[in-house]
Protein backbone atom coordinates (compact mmCIF):
# COMPACT_ATOMS: atom_id res chain seq x y z
CA UNK A 1 0.00 0.00 0.00
CA UNK A 2 1.45 3.70 -0.65
CA UNK A 3 2.67 5.67 2.41
CA UNK A 4 2.50 9.49 2.42
CA UNK A 5 5.90 10.73 3.70
CA UNK A 6 5.67 14.52 4.70
CA UNK A 7 9.60 16.69 4.42
CA UNK A 8 10.16 19.84 5.55
CA UNK A 9 8.43 22.68 4.48
CA UNK A 10 4.82 21.41 2.79
CA UNK A 11 6.20 19.04 0.08
CA UNK A 12 4.40 15.55 0.91
CA UNK A 13 5.74 12.15 -1.22
CA UNK A 14 3.78 8.88 -1.53
CA UNK A 15 6.21 6.18 -1.50
CA UNK A 16 4.84 3.18 -2.78
CA UNK A 17 5.48 -0.03 -0.05
CA UNK A 18 6.23 -2.99 -2.50
CA UNK A 19 5.50 -6.35 -1.13
CA UNK A 20 7.85 -9.03 -0.38
CA UNK A 21 8.65 -11.39 -2.78
CA UNK A 22 7.15 -15.07 -2.15
CA UNK A 23 9.83 -17.28 -2.64
CA UNK A 24 9.36 -20.11 -5.22
CA UNK A 25 7.92 -23.01 -4.37
CA UNK A 26 8.78 -26.75 -5.76
CA UNK A 27 5.13 -26.75 -7.57
CA UNK A 28 5.95 -23.26 -9.04
CA UNK A 29 9.39 -24.20 -10.43
CA UNK A 30 7.90 -27.50 -11.86
CA UNK A 31 5.38 -25.50 -13.13
CA UNK A 32 7.69 -22.83 -14.95
CA UNK A 33 10.00 -26.09 -15.64
CA UNK A 34 6.93 -27.43 -17.51
CA UNK A 35 5.76 -24.35 -19.55
CA UNK A 36 9.27 -23.73 -20.68
CA UNK A 37 9.09 -27.54 -22.30
CA UNK A 38 5.71 -27.14 -23.90
CA UNK A 39 7.07 -23.91 -25.43
CA UNK A 40 9.51 -26.09 -27.68
CA UNK A 41 7.66 -28.51 -28.96
CA UNK A 42 10.09 -30.77 -30.04
CA UNK A 43 11.52 -31.29 -26.37
CA UNK A 44 8.19 -31.91 -25.22
CA UNK A 45 7.78 -34.80 -27.43
CA UNK A 46 10.98 -36.50 -26.79
CA UNK A 47 10.13 -35.85 -23.39
CA UNK A 48 6.87 -37.65 -23.36
CA UNK A 49 8.67 -40.77 -25.41
CA UNK A 50 11.69 -40.64 -22.58
CA UNK A 51 8.89 -41.18 -19.95
CA UNK A 52 7.33 -43.82 -22.12
CA UNK A 53 10.37 -45.78 -22.68
CA UNK A 54 11.06 -45.44 -18.93
CA UNK A 55 8.24 -46.73 -17.78
CA UNK A 56 8.71 -49.92 -20.12
CA UNK A 57 11.97 -50.14 -18.35
CA UNK A 58 10.10 -50.51 -15.13
CA UNK A 59 6.77 -52.55 -15.99
CA UNK A 60 7.85 -53.84 -19.22
CA UNK A 61 10.00 -56.94 -18.01
CA UNK A 62 7.60 -57.86 -15.14
CA UNK A 63 4.39 -57.59 -17.35
CA UNK A 64 6.10 -58.93 -20.57
CA UNK A 65 8.92 -61.55 -20.17
CA UNK A 66 7.15 -64.81 -20.39
CA UNK A 67 5.14 -63.34 -23.53
CA UNK A 68 8.78 -62.41 -25.03
CA UNK A 69 10.42 -65.77 -24.19
CA UNK A 70 7.42 -67.29 -25.38
CA UNK A 71 8.58 -69.84 -28.74
CA UNK A 72 5.89 -70.07 -31.63
CA UNK A 73 6.99 -71.67 -34.93
CA UNK A 74 3.75 -71.16 -36.07
CA UNK A 75 4.56 -67.75 -36.21
CA UNK A 76 8.24 -67.89 -37.62
CA UNK A 77 8.93 -64.36 -38.89
CA UNK A 78 5.48 -63.51 -39.03
CA UNK A 79 4.87 -59.89 -40.72
CA UNK A 80 3.90 -56.77 -38.83
CA UNK A 81 0.54 -54.97 -38.86
CA UNK A 82 -1.69 -57.83 -38.80
CA UNK A 83 -3.49 -58.67 -35.42
CA UNK A 84 -4.33 -62.41 -36.35
CA UNK A 85 -2.09 -63.80 -33.33
CA UNK A 86 -3.24 -61.11 -31.22
CA UNK A 87 -2.12 -57.48 -30.46
CA UNK A 88 1.80 -58.43 -28.87
CA UNK A 89 2.86 -59.47 -32.73
CA UNK A 90 1.50 -55.84 -34.06
CA UNK A 91 4.93 -55.66 -35.20
CA UNK A 92 5.60 -59.11 -36.35
CA UNK A 93 7.77 -62.08 -34.77
CA UNK A 94 11.20 -63.20 -34.76
CA UNK A 95 13.09 -66.50 -36.37
CA UNK A 96 11.40 -68.05 -33.38
CA UNK A 97 8.03 -66.91 -33.50
CA UNK A 98 8.43 -64.51 -30.71
CA UNK A 99 6.68 -61.40 -30.08
CA UNK A 100 8.76 -58.32 -31.67
CA UNK A 101 7.14 -55.80 -29.75
CA UNK A 102 7.56 -57.75 -26.27
CA UNK A 103 11.05 -58.20 -26.72
CA UNK A 104 11.94 -54.64 -27.65
CA UNK A 105 10.11 -53.55 -24.52
CA UNK A 106 11.55 -56.15 -22.27
CA UNK A 107 14.96 -55.56 -24.13
CA UNK A 108 14.73 -51.78 -23.26
CA UNK A 109 15.55 -52.37 -19.59
CA UNK A 110 18.90 -54.10 -20.54
CA UNK A 111 19.43 -51.37 -22.93
CA UNK A 112 18.66 -48.02 -20.84
CA UNK A 113 20.03 -49.36 -17.76
CA UNK A 114 23.26 -50.30 -19.18
CA UNK A 115 23.61 -46.98 -20.45
CA UNK A 116 22.18 -45.07 -17.42
CA UNK A 117 24.84 -46.93 -15.21
CA UNK A 118 27.82 -46.19 -17.83
CA UNK A 119 27.07 -42.62 -17.87
CA UNK A 120 26.51 -42.35 -13.71
CA UNK A 121 29.88 -43.84 -13.15
CA UNK A 122 31.53 -41.47 -15.66
CA UNK A 123 29.34 -38.44 -14.35
CA UNK A 124 30.58 -38.91 -10.83
CA UNK A 125 34.35 -40.39 -10.98
CA UNK A 126 34.89 -37.39 -13.91
CA UNK A 127 33.13 -34.80 -12.11
CA UNK A 128 35.17 -35.36 -9.24
CA UNK A 129 38.44 -36.03 -10.68
CA UNK A 130 37.63 -32.88 -12.83
CA UNK A 131 37.04 -30.69 -9.85
CA UNK A 132 39.91 -31.49 -7.84
CA UNK A 133 41.98 -30.59 -11.47
CA UNK A 134 40.60 -27.29 -11.53
CA UNK A 135 40.85 -26.52 -8.13
CA UNK A 136 44.35 -27.82 -6.94
CA UNK A 137 46.21 -27.16 -10.55
CA UNK A 138 49.48 -28.03 -10.61
CA UNK A 139 51.18 -31.74 -10.62
CA UNK A 140 47.53 -32.95 -9.70
CA UNK A 141 46.24 -31.10 -12.87
CA UNK A 142 48.91 -32.50 -14.88
CA UNK A 143 48.58 -36.18 -13.55
CA UNK A 144 45.03 -36.61 -14.12
CA UNK A 145 45.23 -34.76 -17.37
CA UNK A 146 47.69 -37.68 -18.80
CA UNK A 147 45.87 -40.22 -17.65
CA UNK A 148 42.63 -38.62 -19.34
CA UNK A 149 44.81 -38.62 -22.68
CA UNK A 150 45.98 -42.30 -22.64
CA UNK A 151 42.35 -43.65 -21.93
CA UNK A 152 41.14 -41.05 -24.97
CA UNK A 153 44.22 -42.16 -27.29
CA UNK A 154 41.55 -45.32 -27.82
CA UNK A 155 38.64 -44.62 -29.91
CA UNK A 156 35.67 -45.97 -27.31
CA UNK A 157 34.86 -48.92 -29.57
CA UNK A 158 38.05 -50.07 -29.76
CA UNK A 159 38.89 -49.93 -26.10
CA UNK A 160 35.49 -51.62 -25.74
CA UNK A 161 36.19 -54.26 -28.34
CA UNK A 162 39.78 -54.98 -26.83
CA UNK A 163 38.98 -55.14 -23.04
CA UNK A 164 35.47 -57.38 -23.64
CA UNK A 165 37.61 -59.33 -26.07
CA UNK A 166 40.35 -60.39 -23.16
CA UNK A 167 37.27 -60.61 -20.66
CA UNK A 168 34.36 -62.25 -20.98
CA UNK A 169 31.20 -60.30 -22.05
CA UNK A 170 28.38 -59.68 -19.69
CA UNK A 171 26.60 -56.68 -18.43
CA UNK A 172 29.25 -55.31 -15.94
CA UNK A 173 31.94 -55.48 -17.54
CA UNK A 174 30.10 -53.97 -20.82
CA UNK A 175 29.04 -51.06 -18.35
CA UNK A 176 33.14 -50.82 -16.67
CA UNK A 177 34.38 -50.36 -19.75
CA UNK A 178 32.07 -47.64 -21.39
CA UNK A 179 32.05 -46.00 -18.34
CA UNK A 180 35.65 -45.76 -18.20
CA UNK A 181 36.14 -44.70 -22.02
CA UNK A 182 33.96 -41.98 -21.28
CA UNK A 183 35.48 -40.46 -17.45
CA UNK A 184 37.84 -38.43 -19.43
CA UNK A 185 35.00 -36.38 -21.66
CA UNK A 186 33.59 -35.23 -18.01
CA UNK A 187 37.07 -34.64 -16.64
CA UNK A 188 38.02 -32.11 -18.95
CA UNK A 189 34.60 -30.75 -19.19
CA UNK A 190 34.82 -29.62 -15.40
CA UNK A 191 37.82 -28.95 -14.59
CA UNK A 192 37.75 -26.17 -17.81
CA UNK A 193 34.67 -24.94 -15.94
CA UNK A 194 36.60 -25.17 -12.67
CA UNK A 195 39.47 -23.26 -13.87
CA UNK A 196 37.15 -20.02 -14.44
CA UNK A 197 35.19 -20.25 -11.52
CA UNK A 198 37.78 -20.43 -8.72
CA UNK A 199 39.07 -17.21 -9.90
CA UNK A 200 35.49 -15.85 -8.73
CA UNK A 201 34.69 -13.45 -5.88
CA UNK A 202 32.42 -15.65 -3.98
CA UNK A 203 35.18 -18.20 -3.76
CA UNK A 204 37.58 -15.64 -2.50
CA UNK A 205 35.25 -14.44 0.27
CA UNK A 206 34.56 -18.37 0.71
CA UNK A 207 38.75 -18.74 0.88
CA UNK A 208 38.72 -15.18 3.58
CA UNK A 209 35.68 -16.70 5.58
CA UNK A 210 38.07 -19.95 6.69
CA UNK A 211 36.26 -22.44 4.73
CA UNK A 212 38.13 -25.81 3.84
CA UNK A 213 38.66 -26.93 -0.15
CA UNK A 214 36.08 -29.85 0.50
CA UNK A 215 33.14 -27.04 1.82
CA UNK A 216 34.49 -24.81 -1.39
CA UNK A 217 34.02 -27.59 -4.16
CA UNK A 218 31.02 -29.07 -3.02
CA UNK A 219 29.06 -27.07 -1.77
CA UNK A 220 30.36 -23.55 -4.07
CA UNK A 221 31.56 -24.46 -6.97
CA UNK A 222 29.87 -27.85 -8.04
CA UNK A 223 26.05 -26.52 -8.36
CA UNK A 224 27.80 -23.89 -10.72
CA UNK A 225 29.35 -26.35 -12.48
CA UNK A 226 25.73 -28.52 -12.72
CA UNK A 227 23.96 -27.34 -15.74
CA UNK A 228 26.77 -28.25 -17.80
CA UNK A 229 27.16 -31.67 -16.33
CA UNK A 230 23.37 -32.85 -16.73
CA UNK A 231 23.69 -31.31 -20.07
CA UNK A 232 26.62 -33.50 -21.02
CA UNK A 233 25.59 -36.30 -19.49
CA UNK A 234 22.26 -36.18 -21.90
CA UNK A 235 24.18 -36.37 -24.79
CA UNK A 236 26.49 -39.18 -23.70
CA UNK A 237 23.85 -41.47 -22.52
CA UNK A 238 23.02 -41.08 -26.43
CA UNK A 239 26.35 -41.70 -27.38
CA UNK A 240 26.83 -44.74 -24.92
CA UNK A 241 23.60 -46.76 -25.75
CA UNK A 242 25.07 -46.55 -29.59
CA UNK A 243 28.24 -47.84 -28.46
CA UNK A 244 26.41 -50.44 -26.25
CA UNK A 245 24.06 -51.82 -29.56
CA UNK A 246 27.34 -51.78 -31.63
CA UNK A 247 28.87 -54.04 -29.53
CA UNK A 248 25.84 -56.11 -29.15
CA UNK A 249 25.63 -56.36 -33.01
CA UNK A 250 29.28 -57.62 -33.50
CA UNK A 251 28.43 -60.27 -30.70
CA UNK A 252 30.88 -58.81 -27.82
CA UNK A 253 28.88 -57.65 -26.17
CA UNK A 254 25.19 -58.79 -24.18
CA UNK A 255 24.74 -62.54 -24.94
CA UNK A 256 21.59 -64.26 -24.92
CA UNK A 257 19.67 -65.22 -23.52
CA UNK A 258 19.71 -61.63 -22.17
CA UNK A 259 18.47 -59.05 -25.22
CA UNK A 260 19.11 -55.42 -25.96
CA UNK A 261 18.21 -53.47 -28.80
CA UNK A 262 21.64 -53.78 -30.40
CA UNK A 263 21.43 -57.63 -30.03
CA UNK A 264 17.95 -57.59 -31.48
CA UNK A 265 18.96 -55.93 -34.74
CA UNK A 266 22.18 -58.33 -35.00
CA UNK A 267 19.70 -61.21 -34.77
CA UNK A 268 18.08 -60.15 -38.12
CA UNK A 269 20.59 -59.18 -39.94
CA UNK A 270 20.77 -62.78 -41.52
CA UNK A 271 16.78 -61.90 -42.52
CA UNK A 272 17.29 -58.43 -43.78
CA UNK A 273 16.10 -59.68 -46.87
CA UNK A 274 13.16 -61.80 -46.31
CA UNK A 275 12.20 -60.44 -42.89
CA UNK A 276 13.45 -56.84 -42.38
CA UNK A 277 11.35 -55.79 -39.33
CA UNK A 278 13.82 -58.28 -36.95
CA UNK A 279 15.91 -55.30 -37.61
CA UNK A 280 14.23 -52.71 -38.26
CA UNK A 281 11.92 -51.87 -35.24
CA UNK A 282 14.80 -52.06 -32.51
CA UNK A 283 17.15 -50.05 -34.80
CA UNK A 284 13.95 -47.62 -34.91
CA UNK A 285 13.60 -47.69 -30.97
CA UNK A 286 17.76 -46.85 -31.07
CA UNK A 287 17.41 -43.95 -33.25
CA UNK A 288 13.98 -42.78 -32.06
CA UNK A 289 15.74 -43.00 -27.90
CA UNK A 290 19.13 -41.27 -29.00
CA UNK A 291 17.50 -38.24 -31.36
CA UNK A 292 15.20 -37.65 -27.83
CA UNK A 293 18.20 -37.37 -25.73
CA UNK A 294 19.92 -35.25 -27.91
CA UNK A 295 17.37 -32.82 -28.49
CA UNK A 296 15.96 -32.87 -25.08
CA UNK A 297 19.92 -32.09 -24.25
CA UNK A 298 19.97 -29.28 -26.59
CA UNK A 299 16.59 -27.78 -24.72
CA UNK A 300 18.72 -28.12 -21.30
CA UNK A 301 21.05 -26.21 -22.55
CA UNK A 302 19.04 -23.15 -23.51
CA UNK A 303 16.93 -23.38 -19.96
CA UNK A 304 19.98 -23.43 -17.79
CA UNK A 305 21.66 -20.71 -19.03
CA UNK A 306 20.24 -17.39 -18.08
CA UNK A 307 20.98 -15.46 -21.55
CA UNK A 308 19.39 -18.14 -23.82
CA UNK A 309 16.64 -19.35 -21.19
CA UNK A 310 15.73 -14.99 -21.65
CA UNK A 311 15.77 -14.99 -25.21
CA UNK A 312 13.90 -18.48 -25.59
CA UNK A 313 11.16 -16.97 -22.88
CA UNK A 314 10.69 -13.70 -24.46
CA UNK A 315 10.03 -14.99 -27.86
CA UNK A 316 7.99 -17.82 -26.59
CA UNK A 317 6.01 -15.18 -24.98
CA UNK A 318 6.00 -12.94 -28.35
CA UNK A 319 4.06 -15.56 -30.07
Amino acid sequence: MPSSIRASGTTEMTVPVVASAKPATRTSVARDVVWLLWQDKLAFGSAILLLLVLLCTILGPWLLTDQARAVNLLARNAKPFSLDKGWLFILGADALGRSLLARIIVASQNTMLIAASAVVISTVIGGLLGLVAGYKGGWVSATLLRLADAIMSFPSMLLAVIVLFVFSPGVSNVILVLAVSRIPIFLRTVRAEVLELKERMFVTAALAMGAKTDRILLRHIAPMVMPTVINLAALEMAFVMLVESGLSFLGIGIQPPQVTWGLMVADGRNYLGSAWWLSFWPGLAIMAVTMALNLLSNWLRIVTDPVERWRFQTSAGAK
